[in-house]
């Protein structure tokens, strides 16, 4: 369990550094299980590459699905016992994900904050970033604006589009969270964060899965966020039969195009388009 000054730690800053999340058998395990899903033949679709490169991977999808050792990690009592300290014994299981920053590469991640992506009746979501590299600074650690989330949804639009990042970060209050491998990030959804691009030679691989409590729905279902929801699941608690909703308005996520990850809608998922070329696309041109 947590301590309770670790609860409050996390209540007033939207984030919490834990060491030794996950064992070093769990660990190799893990890492074991990021080469079988990126090398050999027939693994192509489990992933997506840096754009600039073209062969250093950036993204695993969806990993609990594709090998039991994430799935394992994801749902281990321990980390579910803490997560209870932070939204409640109902606990669901919302996606997971894999981020890969390649040495002398690694995609640069602008600053933002996760439930701009998957709006809910309620702001109890976390993601849990499981360190399988050590993640420093020169690696692209995670950078975080402590107490961000306490001040609700910013603007994540750019010419009436999503374009997934927000601009109004006073990076003097960021702080760098470097952690172990081995340890993690419990990351409140409105907390603004970011990442660095990789200048050293280490690479700097980051498990994460996602959580929330059980009577935060959905509200938007577009392309990118409806495929998460058949892979929720229940992972300790029970189906509450009210939902839990928060006061509030919040833009939905809809992009110029479709997009995979929030790589691609931060490098131009919301393609600037001229006023005509708008017109044409039979958008409301004021």
């Amino acid at each position: 369990m947590l301590t309770q000054e670790q609860v409050n730690f996390y209540n007033e800053n939207g984030y919490l550094v834990v060491d030794n999340l996950i064992s070093p058998d769990s660990l190799s395990s893990a890492l074991e299980a990021v080469s079988e899903l990126t090398e050999g033949e027939g693994t192509e679709g489990n992933f997506e590459l840096e754009p600039k490169d073209g062969t250093v991977i950036r993204r695993i999808w969806s990993p609990t699905k594709k090998h039991t050792a994430f799935w394992d990690i994801a749902k281990a009592p321990e980390l579910l016992d803490k997560l209870s300290c932070l939204i409640g014994d109902n606990i669901e299981f919302h996606y997971s994900k894999m981020n890969m920053k390649g040495p002398k590469v690694g995609s640069i991640v602008e600053w933002h904050q996760d439930f701009a992506f998957y709006p809910h009746t309620n702001s109890d979501l976390l993601t849990v970033l499981i360190a399988l590299d050590d993640m420093k600074i020169e690696n692209g650690c995670l950078k975080v604006v402590p107490g961000s989330h306490k001040q609700g949804l910013y603007d994540h639009f750019r010419d009436g589009f999503f374009s997934g990042k927000i601009s109004e970060v006073d990076e003097s209050k960021a702080v760098n969270l470097e952690v172990k491998a081995g340890g993690a990030i419990f990351l409140h959804c409105l907390t603004k964060h970011s990442s660095e691009k990789n200048t050293s030679s280490q690479p700097r691989r980051t498990f994460l899965p996602a959580y929330r409590a059980a009577d935060a729905f959905p509200i938007y279902f577009g392309p990118h966020a409806a495929h998460n929801e058949p892979g929720a699941t229940l992972l300790r608690g029970h189906y509450p039969k009210f939902a839990r909703v928060e006061s509030g308005v919040h833009q939905l996520p809809l992009a110029e195009k479709e997009f995979g990850s929030i790589y691609e809608v931060q490098e131009g998922a919301h393609l600037n388009k001229s006023i005509e070329q708008m017109k044409v696309s039979g958008y409301a041109v004021d």
